[in-house]
């Protein structure tokens, strides 16, 4: 049977329907489509989040391009960022296969320990994000270039662990993280910086999650085949749906499914 034969609708409208949410309030797909195939259809924690990297690492691929053509990118940002993110994902699942945490049980625990906890940071990210801007802003930097740079690669290296373990933090977080760090920079380029970033986490971490036997080819594609549109159509009504009304209920849904997993 070919991959085109085996879609899965179902998993074609979970896709229209995170794609559709992704483009209207920007909020990263992983903090939704992972937690939706884990909870709603049961996917094994591994597989759903080793598919989710790489179906992260396609979706951003097209705004970093915009973002990028339209010089809202750091690439010295960027490039700090992954020399800690990557060997930090690359070396966490390492470890976590070394010590069978990937395992059948080991992986169920683990992975929706680590998702539910990243969960409940975007959700409070997303909550605060109004508030924290404006302390970043009123606050003087006193970061010297070379503390910065240190900050940058670390805050690099907890994303890649958290990313790697439960495809969740590359946005709202990370965004969080480089607020602080850099203040003064216009927040279009640290988001553009961020999805940047992003792009190559999840592919690593992605294409590490494949080696370990834990992506789900046919899922991917039935994913992408719905979301692709839903992106675009969520990217054109952003401006008619009120942000205010989103995205407290996407925080209490992402708290609310982040306490189901931890707890």
């Amino acid at each position: 049977m070919t991959m085109l034969g085996a879609i899965e609708p179902l998993y074609t409208l979970s896709g229209f329907a995170v794609g559709l949410l992704v483009g209207m309030t920007g909020v990263g797909g992983g903090s939704l489509m992972t937690p939706l195939l884990v909870l709603l259809f049961g996917i094994h924690p591994a597989t759903a989040v080793g598919t989710d990297l790489l179906y992260a690492a396609i979706t951003k691929t097209g705004g970093t391009l915009v973002h990028g053509a339209g010089g809202t990118v750091d690439w010295r940002i960027v490039g700090r960022l992954m020399l800690g993110s990557v060997p930090a994902a690359t070396l966490t699942l390492a470890g976590a296969d070394h010590f069978g945490l990937l395992g059948e049980h080991g992986a169920s625990l683990l992975i929706s320990t680590v998702l539910g906890a990243a969960l409940i940071l975007t959700a409070i990210a997303l909550v605060f994000r109004t508030k924290l801007l404006e302390i970043a802003a009123s606050r003087v930097p006193d970061f010297s270039p070379r503390r910065a740079t240190a900050l940058t690669v670390l805050t690099g290296a907890a994303l890649g662990v958290l990313v790697s373990l439960s495809s969740v933090g590359a946005g709202a977080v990370g965004v969080t993280a480089l607020i602080f760090l850099y203040p003064r920079m216009p927040t279009a380029r640290i988001v553009g910086s961020d999805l940047a970033h992003a792009v190559p986490l999840t592919l690593v971490a992605g294409l590490a999650h494949w080696l370990l036997g834990s992506v789900d080819w046919v899922l991917l594609g039935s994913l992408l085949i719905g979301s692709l549109p839903g992106i675009t159509l969520g990217s054109f009504a952003s401006a008619r749906v009120p942000e205010k009304v989103l995205r407290p209920v996407l925080a209490a849904t992402l708290l609310l499914v982040g306490g189901k997993l931890v707890f």
